[in-house]
């Protein structure tokens, strides 16, 4: 029985005279050899000419055409050098440095913390969510599949096609975030001089074209790019650090703590294990063999401690306002505005926040490469798009976005994407409960060579119950500025968000008997 979804290519197939391969085959690969070949026909149809274009550009510019296509073993490099194999922990280093994390640490005194809770709550937690896309981390090499193939193994085939929707528009949403942020930045340092809409053009273009290159050149970039802001994030501590005031206490009290510290967790976190629905994706070229507990280390540290970095020096800048008050007049303005005012001389802070808003491009190098991947695991039609076009479309969203919105929707975009960041919770739980309890932690439970065919994927019944379970209880448990959950409004008087906790509890605890019945039923 054909697929349904595969209706749509029968105009591409009616004008290719070569016989269509069986369904459960098809596959987006294009070899070298058929790309460069004279001896072949040329391609007919749409589709067909477009990958062959994109195959040609891989093999002269190396875009990577094959890019969803599991990576096998015998196909993998067995021996990495040490320097690629630290961009496991580079890779993300670079894309945690940034204004986002800076901006992050002046949260705590928001919710009333004093330095030392703030200080603790990042750090920890930072290496908390740092381990939870460790964990997910290590199912890239293992497996040779990008994060949402990995996701068909528990989720199944059809439900899988929703977090691949969900994860493109987490991606591409904080892409533009970060344009807009950066672009503002960008403004605030230029006097004026650059407009937003231009710093969001520069921002989006100039992570676009890493991006295209693909999975080589993002490793190769951001293996080095995290050494400018690491430098900038320590001259920052260094020129501001006597200014920090530990002595002034904390402004909330009991309930009221407790709900504080609560909500910046929540935040903290979510800056965090959000990389968990990426992670694999930046792991499937490195042979099968390689350590399991290397991988899941180097990407918790690579995560936990940049992102802890940019949230300390945020808490040592935010705590100095009580004792600057021409830093706090500063801050009100704007973030930009308070990295000029407290450090020294001022053309001196110009450079370095001019540097430090181009941090915004190693994000969105991530995001977009990511989102391009999912788009093509959405359907099979979208599967035989080239990741090119994808390319396209992802920086068309990422503009239209920016730029339409860049007055006012950045905020409504921050508290939609933060609220899309719970999902990823559920998503670890019920990844890792497969994986260790239902296929007894062996890769060799697992039929790899099916992961593209819905017969040999589980039906995902029992990821989809535990997963709605999940939404309803970070629904109960959130805490933002918009709404706030029966749980979370019992804590404080402005609640504490208790969101990524409850549905931890309540997707482990749904996932194990509705898998456990689907496995009974049907066997898959």
């Amino acid at each position: 029985m054909a697929d349904p979804e595969l209706g749509c290519l029968a105009g591409d197939r009616e004008k290719d005279p070569r016989p269509p391969p069986p369904v459960d085959e098809i596959t987006t690969t294009t070899t070298t050899d058929d790309a460069s070949s004279p001896s072949l026909p040329p391609p007919r149809g749409l589709l067909a000419r477009l990958r062959h274009l994109e195959a040609r550009m891989d093999h002269h510019l190396g875009i990577e055409s094959d890019a969803i296509e599991r990576k096998r073993a015998e196909d993998r490099q067995r021996v990495v050098p040490p320097r690629e194999q630290l961009s496991m922990a580079l890779l993300w280093a670079s894309g945690c440095m940034n204004t986002s994390c800076f901006a992050t640490g002046f949260l705590g005194r928001q919710f009333g913390l004093d330095l030392r809770q703030s200080l603790l709550v990042t750090i920890l937690v930072s290496l908390l969510g740092g381990a939870v896309v460790g964990a997910a981390a290590t199912f890239g090499a293992a497996t040779g599949l990008r994060q949402m193939s990995v996701s068909r193994f528990s989720f199944g085939w059809w439900p899988s096609k929703l977090i691949a929707v969900l994860n493109c528009v987490q991606q591409l949403g904080w892409a533009a975030v970060s344009c807009i942020t950066g672009g503002l930045a960008l403004t605030a340092v230029s006097d004026g001089r650059v407009s937003l809409a231009l710093g969001i053009v520069v921002l989006a273009v100039a992570a676009w074209l890493i991006a295209l290159v693909g999975l080589h050149a993002i490793l190769v970039y951001e293996r080095y790019a995290w050494i400018v802001f690491f430098v900038i994030f320590v001259i920052i501590l260094g020129e501001t650090g006597r200014y920090a005031d530990g002595a002034t206490p904390a402004t909330a009290t009991g309930a009221d703590l407790a709900g504080g510290v609560l909500s910046l967790i929540a935040v903290v976190y979510g800056s965090s294990a959000s990389w968990a629905t990426v992670a694999s994706d930046y792991y499937v070229h490195y042979h099968a063999d390689v350590s399991r507990v290397k991988v899941f280390l180097m990407t918790m540290f690579g995560i936990g401690v940049p992102t802890a970095i940019g949230m300390v020096a945020g808490c040592v800048v935010s705590s100095a306002l009580n004792v600057r008050p021409d830093w706090d007049a500063a801050y009100q303005k704007g973030l930009g505005y308070v990295i000029q005012e407290s450090l020294y001389p001022r053309g001196f802070a110009k450079f370095l926040l001019t540097l430090l808003v181009l941090s915004g491009i190693n994000t969105n190098v991530i995001g977009i490469y990511s989102a391009s991947l999912s788009f093509q695991q959405i359907s099979r039609p979208f599967s035989l798009v080239p990741r090119l076009l994808w390319m396209i479309l992802s920086l068309v969203c990422i503009l239209g976005l920016a730029l339409g919105g860049r007055e006012q929707l950045n905020q409504y975009l921050q508290s939609f994407l933060s609220l899309l960041g719970y999902w990823c919770t559920s998503y670890i739980v019920i990844l890792l409960e497969e994986h260790y309890i239902f296929r007894k932690g062996d890769f060799g439970n697992y039929d790899l060579d099916g992961w593209n065919t819905p017969a040999r994927l589980p039906l995902g019944i029992g990821a989809s119950v535990a997963f709605g379970l999940g939404v309803v209880a970070w629904c109960m448990g959130m805490s933002q500025t918009w709404f706030i959950g029966p749980l979370a409004r019992l804590i404080g008087d402005s609640g504490g968000d208790v969101a990524n906790e409850f549905t931890f509890v309540v997707t482990a605890l749904s996932y194990l008997p509705a898998r456990y019945i689907e496995l009974k039923r049907y066997e898959r």
